[in-house]
């Protein structure tokens, strides 16, 4: 399942929320995906949503992925307290139709630093990853980032993950998603995504899958 964060909004003006509609075009997997993503920073801290769909042209959403993330900070941390939780499901083709599988449900508990003011920034934080059904204690490693660039005509954000679904000893799994943006105006935006993978979603080598898309800003 696909993962898409654009944090540019993460660290803009930590006194008002954010939120965007965005609608990609991969053209690897040929099909659409939406994404919507929330953010709220309040005295306590921050919190971060999203949700993708997939859109296949015989089935229609052919899957479902949601995240929520909130961080405990205030003025006097350092560093901020990071719990999150990930869950999604699934579709593929099968010689008798179509089948279903679910995205184990997953917490992610750990330290979160952050640092940007309106020209550039980013956010990281490392934790333990309790994923359901796993026989091994895991773990998460998370950076993003974002650059305004060209009087804030252009952004490039991103993250990169690097995780374990099984404990040190088996294979780990590296998602990483830079994006370019260019902003037609305060509602709309223009670019896109390259997703850089490696062992993710039951793909054992490393993958490169760009999109075209358009952000609203809301």
């Amino acid at each position: 399942m696909k993962k898409i964060i654009t944090i540019a909004i993460f660290f803009i003006a930590v006194t008002a929320s954010a939120q965007n509609f965005q609608l990609h075009r991969d053209f690897e997997r040929g099909h659409f995906t939406t994404t919507f993503e929330l953010f709220k920073p309040d005295k306590y801290g921050n919190t971060f949503t999203f949700v993708d769909f997939d859109y296949n042209a015989s089935s229609g959403i052919s899957g479902g992925y949601y995240e929520i993330a909130r961080v405990l900070k205030t003025e006097k941390m350092p560093v901020g307290l990071h719990v999150e939780y990930n869950g999604g499901l699934g579709t593929f083709k099968t010689a008798d139709g179509m089948g279903g599988f679910t995205i184990n449900d997953a917490w992610i508990f750990g330290a979160n630093y952050s640092k940007g003011n309106a020209k550039m920034g980013f956010s990281t934080y490392a934790g333990y990853k309790a994923i359901k059904n796993a026989g091994e204690a895991n773990y998460q490693i998370t950076g993003t980032w974002y650059v305004n660039l060209v009087e804030n005509k252009i952004t490039f954000s991103g993250f990169a993950d690097l995780w374990s679904e099984n404990g040190l000893t088996d294979k780990t799994v590296f998602l990483a998603e830079p994006q370019l943006w260019f902003h037609l105006n305060k509602s709309f935006s223009v670019g896109g995504e390259v997703e850089l993978s490696n062992n993710f979603a039951y793909e054992f080598e490393f993958k490169v899958r760009p999109t075209l898309a358009i952000k609203w800003n809301i």
